[in-house]
């Protein structure tokens, strides 16, 4: 993938970026000087045919239905291609996210629990105008300052994959926040992590109406009995890890020209009427959402960034456009048999056929593959298993503990981390994960020394894919 520019299309990034299955998410600030975010697709998955078209087309669908009144979801200000990259960029901060917060500890249960009422709120909202989320996991629930929780990547995964995800997948996903979430707790709220437990099997067996219902009329098995956005605010505040630039905060100083290339909005293409993002974000008073690249109508040209760029300056079609409008458009003039513009657009249609065609061979074979992909269950851990020795270790022993990590099979990655009660040394690590095979054995080299009786515990705590596990086990050392 390449080396993302200091900015794209006035929106300036900043050092903080992870990776998705969609790509590279970068923490950025708006051309207003707001938090927002920019994700550049991975290559080879933006560059297969017809998926360029079907994220457009969920982002202009997540468009209409914010303008319609619909929140809880991140407003997305604009889709751009630069060259062979294409860029999604919101007006909404997109992190911390659920699983930033998990990482660090649990979440409060009043807290956990707001975080669930307002997903099963957003995902029935959609599920009403006819379209569903289709990858709802820790890393796409996204938590403001406020304590707001926003779903992002709406319909992405999908449009990567050439699915359409039914809504008990979406449920499926909401019962998986909700059991992460309890397990989370440990043991130190018996009460809540019961009731989240049974929210997570009432989304499965009845929906995700009655599961929200069930949280919200049995608040009450809840410390302090009450749901509150609170304890996320503060989480989310203490655990951003947004990069902040020294002029966040305030207008952009005029920067000094820079040539970024050839950037143009894919949201606004000839024959498609594109909605603007409203003023104020989604969710709740989420934040503001500022309209970029918005106000251009059906039949309208592409909006270009960049230097030596003018609104009605003529130019020539960019590469960009070609690929886009190639088998989409059909020619809006009659013209005369044998004339000179006949003439041309013959040739570029043989142009057109010919660079279809070299384009599908050498496709051919990402395509296959990437099918098998689309068809393949994404990685999910089923159960882990701590096991330490039985018997007591004596002088500067260097014990053995062995975690087993059992998953259903799929390939990926596992982010795993150890920690000592002893100590706080925590033990970080990942591990990848092959396709047909579901055991893995995670070890932990524990060496004590000293003259001391001591009962040590190891934990291992499974980070992702969530939702977060634990096991622990526990040997006795006596020197």
């Amino acid at each position: 993938m390449n080396n993302p520019s200091p900015d794209i299309a006035g929106f300036r990034l900043t050092e903080h970026t992870w990776m998705t299955e969609l790509g590279n998410w970068i923490d950025a600030i708006s051309p207003d000087g707001r938090r927002a975010g920019a994700l550049l697709f991975d290559p080879k998955l933006i560059g297969l045919p017809g998926v360029r078209e079907r994220v457009v087309q969920a982002v202009m669908t997540d468009q209409r239905l914010v303008l319609a009144g619909l929140t809880g979801l991140i407003p997305v200000a604009d889709v751009v291609a630069a060259g062979d990259q294409v860029w999604l960029l919101t007006a909404q901060a997109v992190s911390p996210t659920l699983a930033d917060l998990l990482a660090a500890g649990p979440v409060e249960p009043g807290a956990a629990a707001s975080l669930l009422v307002e997903t099963a709120q957003t995902l029935l909202a959609l599920h009403a105008a006819g379209v569903t989320h289709g990858s709802v996991h820790p890393g796409t629930v996204v938590i403001t300052a406020e304590g707001v929780s926003l779903l992002s990547e709406r319909g992405l995964s999908d449009a990567i994959r050439a699915r359409v995800s039914p809504r008990e997948r979406d449920a499926a996903g909401w019962a998986s926040l909700a059991r992460g979430l309890a397990a989370s707790f440990g043991g130190g709220s018996p009460e809540a992590a019961e009731l989240f437990e049974r929210a997570a099997a009432t989304a499965g067996t009845l929906g995700l109406g009655p599961a929200r219902d069930l949280l919200v009329n049995e608040r009450g098995r809840l410390p302090g009995g009450r749901i509150s956005r609170d304890g996320l605010a503060v989480a989310a505040r203490g655990r951003s890890a947004f990069a902040q630039s020294p002029s966040y905060g305030r207008p952009p100083a005029p920067a000094p020209a820079r040539d970024e290339g050839d950037i143009v909005t894919l949201l606004h293409v000839p024959g498609h009427t594109a909605g603007t993002v409203p003023g104020q974000g989604a969710g709740q008073g989420a934040g503001q959402a500022a309209a970029y690249g918005a106000g251009q109508g059906a039949g309208q040209a592409p909006a270009h960034f960049g230097p030596g760029i003018g609104a009605a300056e003529p130019r020539a079609e960019t590469p960009a456009e070609r690929i886009w409008r190639a088998g989409r458009e059909e020619a809006a003039t009659v013209h005369r048999p044998g004339g000179r513009q006949a003439r041309a657009s013959r040739a570029r249609r043989r142009r057109t056929v010919l660079a279809t065609a070299v384009f599908a061979v050498i496709m051919a074979g990402a395509i296959l593959a990437w099918f098998r992909l689309g068809n393949a269950p994404e990685l999910a851990v089923k159960s882990i298993n701590v096991v330490a020795p039985k018997k007591t270790q004596g002088c500067g022993s260097a014990v053995q503990i062995t975690g087993t990590v059992v998953t259903n099979g799929a390939a990926g990655e596992i982010v795993y981390e150890w920690r000592k009660n002893l100590d706080k040394e925590v033990v970080k690590g990942t591990l990848r994960t092959k396709e047909n095979q579901t055991s893995y054995t995670v070890p932990l080299r524990w060496t004590l020394e000293g003259r001391s009786s001591v009962k040590a515990t190891a934990t291992l705590r499974i980070v992702a894919p969530g939702p977060v596990r634990t096991d622990k086990a526990s040997f006795t050392y006596k020197c």
